[in-house]
Order: C-alpha cells, then sequence, then structure tokens
C-alpha cells in the first residue's frame, strides 16, 4: 500500500511547495506585511467568496468521485479513483489561491488559509480508509 501511495504523496508535497514558493515570491510574504488585516469593502467581498466557495466545491467533488468507487474492491484497488479525486479538489484549492494571489494582492492572508489547509490534507492509509467509510454510510 505505501508503494501505491508515493505518487499521490509526492504530487501532494509538489504542489504546496510550489505554491508556497509562488505565494512567497510573488506575495511577498519575506515582509510580513501580509499579516495586516485589509479593509474589506464590497468589491473585497467577491474575492472572499472564491476560497470559501472553493473548500465547498472541492469537498462537494471530492466525496462525488469517491461515492462512485465499487465498494466490493480492495482499498489498493481504489487507489487510482482516490488520486483523481485529490487532485480534482488540490487543483480547485491551488486556483481558488493563485486567484487571490494575482487578482486581490492584498487578501495574500487568505490565500495562505487555502495553502494551510491544503497541507493538512496530506494523503495517508488512514485518511483512505476514513474517506471510503464516510462516503459509504
Amino acid at each position: 500500500m505505501k508503494e501505491k501511495l508515493k505518487p499521490i504523496k509526492a504530487i501532494h508535497v509538489a504542489l504546496c511547495v510550489g505554491m508556497v514558493l509562488a505565494y512567497f515570491v510573488i506575495g511577498n510574504l519575506h515582509s510580513l506585511d501580509f499579516l495586516k488585516i485589509p479593509k474589506i469593502d464590497s468589491s473585497s467581498l467577491i474575492y472572499l467568496m472564491i476560497p470559501i466557495s472553493a473548500i465547498f466545491l472541492g469537498n462537494f467533488l471530492y466525496k462525488q468521485q469517491l461515492k462512485s468507487v465499487d465498494e466490493r474492491l480492495k482499498l489498493e484497488e481504489r487507489i487510482g479513483l482516490y488520486q483523481t479525486a485529490s487532485l480534482i479538489r488540490w487543483a480547485i484549492l491551488e486556483g481558488a489561491a493563485f486567484i487571490i494571489l494575482f487578482l486581490k494582492e492584498e487578501l495574500v492572508l487568505i490565500g495562505v488559509f487555502l495553502i494551510v489547509y491544503m497541507i493538512f490534507l496530506k494523503p495517508s492509509e488512514e485518511g483512505i480508509k476514513r474517506d471510503f467509510a464516510a462516503v459509504g454510510k
């Protein structure tokens, strides 16, 4: 099982490191100015909805993908669909983080929260079992 998880773990690490580097370079995270909470006005509300909708949409599509797996298959045989579901969820989160970075740089702190959330979504055997059990009910 550990051998089958290596590719998805490598992809996850690469996506997270890439986003952290992009935020560090483009988002000026080396100066702690990004910790200042920006003034929220009506035009910022649209950009605040991007990460919220990305989290909900990513989780919804992730669960829908996992539901489509035949429950009679062994866990090792389900890895392919788990990888697909995870990549979809990560791509949505990554896209939302980059939209915020490029379109509304003063909200970079919200993008940092998306990156932290994505880091916590790391693939593990226990997590796979838990997620398949949760959607199977």
